[in-house]
């Protein structure tokens, strides 16, 4: 077969094991963007936000990192997924995004020891005591909740007519914090081994499987690196999340998809074909990390991975899937770019001035 008809196009469409069809290759990114009410509800600039991005024909559409409990708060302006009363904003999101054609799916969170002290009340949880960020241990009782607190938002987001979810175990945040050994020094069950430190994870799987049913979209975003990541744990823990049956997607989370790993041991293969390397059964893979350009996304989905996860261009650009089908060549705008520019992209003001903190991406 001739290599150029063999390369998969970004506007393939993916089928999901539990039945669920995304229209392309492009999944929009779990965006920080700081523009919702301080209450947890959504707010008029975050529903046009992500609205936007279903216009611009992302098969996927992600929400932000939605918070499972009030304590679990990551930032300020953050999208709640914590309470019923909630539901209505979300409700309204879903119809919003899927009258698109998009696939609407929540990300669950919880920022644990990395909630800042100013967006909750009291000391953020861990699993373990963190003198450095003044978070305090969980008890057993308390992780257990917390397990629950997931399961019932997904059931939740269901409720309100999302597609899916993804389960946010990357980045340093909850999940992140009881998967490492360097921050988990729980003695019971929840701690120690691989298996314990895991535990959680599948326990939230699972239960989220088994409440929701087979013909919901599950899936599990993880960071091989950063924050006490062991890269050869973390693709244990992916591959018995694939093993396992219950997943229908892994989000792994390169911050740069095209680099080597920081381990020497492990520079044998790149970051990105530890992963693609992985037996995925009916799993689909997809990646985020500087994917940039329509020669990026094809480089990914030639790599073996089968859709690609957009975060800085898909704010640059809200229809970037568009752009790059129309033009396997399209580059982004360049940074810096005016706040008049993203205005127009759909950013509220609370989202330009976060993405004002980013060097070089704002005009000033």
């Amino acid at each position: 077969m001739n290599y150029l008809s063999s390369m998969k196009s970004p506007s393939s469409p993916i089928n999901f094991q539990c039945g669920a069809v995304m229209k392309n290759s492009f999944m929009l990114a779990p965006l920080t963007n700081q523009q919702s009410h301080e209450d947890g509800r959504l707010s008029e600039d975050e529903l046009h936000w992500l609205s936007l991005r279903a216009k611009g024909q992302f098969g996927l559409v992600m929400t932000c990192a939605s918070h499972v409990q009030e304590v679990g708060k990551g930032f300020p302006g953050q999208l709640g997924i914590f309470s019923d009363a909630l539901m209505p904003g979300h409700k309204t999101l879903v119809e919003s995004i899927q009258k698109y054609g998009s696939l609407a799916v929540l990300q669950l969170h919880h920022a644990g020891m990395r909630s800042p002290h100013e967006v909750i009340e009291g000391s953020p949880v861990c699993p373990s005591v963190n003198a450095e960020l003044g978070a305090r241990a969980l008890s057993l009782k308390e992780v257990e909740q917390l397990r629950d607190d997931f399961i019932s938002a997904a059931i939740r987001s269901q409720k309100c007519g999302y597609d899916g979810v993804e389960v946010h175990g990357a980045h340093g945040y909850i999940l992140t914090q009881f998967l490492s050994a360097e921050i988990n020094f729980r003695t019971d069950y929840y701690g120690g081994s691989l298996e314990n430190r895991a535990r959680l994870m599948f326990e939230i799987v699972d239960g989220i499987r088994e409440a929701c049913g087979n013909q919901f979209l599950v899936g599990v975003r993880l960071s091989p690196e950063k924050f006490g990541m062991d890269l050869l744990e973390i693709k244990q823990v992916c591959q018995q999340l694939i093993d396992g049956g219950k997943i229908d997607f892994l989000d792994i989370s390169l911050w740069d998809s095209f680099k080597q790993p920081e381990e020497e041991q492990h520079q044998h293969l790149s970051l990105l074909e530890h992963f693609t390397n992985l037996d995925l059964k009916q799993v689909k893979l997809t990646v985020a990390g500087k994917i940039g350009s329509g020669k990026d996304v094809q480089r990914i989905l030639d790599a073996g991975v089968d859709f690609v996860t957009i975060g800085r261009s898909a704010i640059l650009h809200h229809d970037f899937p568009v752009k790059v089908m129309e033009n396997p060549d399209f580059v982004p705008v360049a940074t810096p770019v005016t706040k008049a520019h993203l205005r127009k992209e759909g950013l509220g003001e609370a989202f330009i001035d976060y993405m004002a903190k980013w060097p070089g991406f704002v005009e000033t």
